[in-house]
């Protein structure tokens, strides 16, 4: 299940792409898209729902979860993964997907993130940016009869609903890129001014994190797609 909005010309199709390899069905909530994005979602055979709003629900993030949520449950699943326009697994990653979903011990699975900045070969690594030293919880068994609940926040919304944390879960080694930052400087200073216009005080997230969105000389790692992540 992923959440879109004007993703025409940047990783969107390469995304669809990538998932549809290894996923059985994709379902997708476009907030308010003013681009192509609707179209490119509608020419993957995989992308069996498509919900399309007329007005934004920019700001009121905890509702536009709920609804990919509520959207993607209606389609009887057995598993799913939450996922974002801009992320990747890493190669050897989808070939354990099959495996995490088959046990009966969890009901979710998190894995790390790492954020990529100013291109597809560095990851920023400092202080404040960490993201990929935690796990995010990304794919969960989906029980019909079990209380999900997102919380009514408007910004920075867990990707699943938090009453899953109550579940039994596993933390995998594998690896999710995430490219959201990758572009020029430029677009890193229109997401730092969006955040401070949903968030000028800090109430959903730190004030000190989206200030360093422009550091002009940020920490960054070397990617290694083939390193050793841990086994599943």
């Amino acid at each position: 299940m992923m959440q879109v909005r004007n993703e025409a010309g940047r990783y969107l199709e390469a995304a669809l792409a990538d998932l549809s390899g290894f996923v059985d069905e994709i379902v997708i909530v476009d907030d308010a898209s003013e681009d192509a994005t609707p179209d490119i979602c509608r020419s993957f055979p995989k992308v069996i729902r498509l919900v399309q709003l007329r007005q934004p629900l920019f700001g009121q993030e905890g509702r536009l979860r709920q609804l990919l949520w509520q959207t993607a449950v209606q389609t009887q699943p057995d598993w799913l993964l939450s996922i974002d326009a801009d992320e990747f697994f890493e190669r050897k990653a989808k070939s354990h997907i099959r495996a995490l979903i088959d046990q009966d011990r969890y009901d979710w699975v998190a894995f790390r993130m790492f954020d990529f900045w100013g291109s597809l070969a560095y990851y920023r690594e400092d202080e404040l940016w960490q993201l990929h030293k935690r796990h995010t919880m990304m794919l969960v068994r989906y029980l019909p009869l079990y209380s999900y609940v997102y919380p009514d926040w408007n910004h920075h919304v867990p990707r699943l609903p938090l009453t899953c944390t109550a579940l039994p879960g596993f933390q995998s080694g594998l690896r999710v890129k995430h490219y959201g930052w990758a572009g020029d400087e430029a677009e890193r200073r229109i997401k730092h001014d969006r955040y401070l216009a949903i968030d000028p005080d800090g109430k959903w997230g730190s004030l000190a994190h989206y200030a360093s969105i422009l550091d002009p000389n940020p920490a960054l790692v070397r990617w290694q797609e083939d390193e050793e992540a841990g086994e599943s």
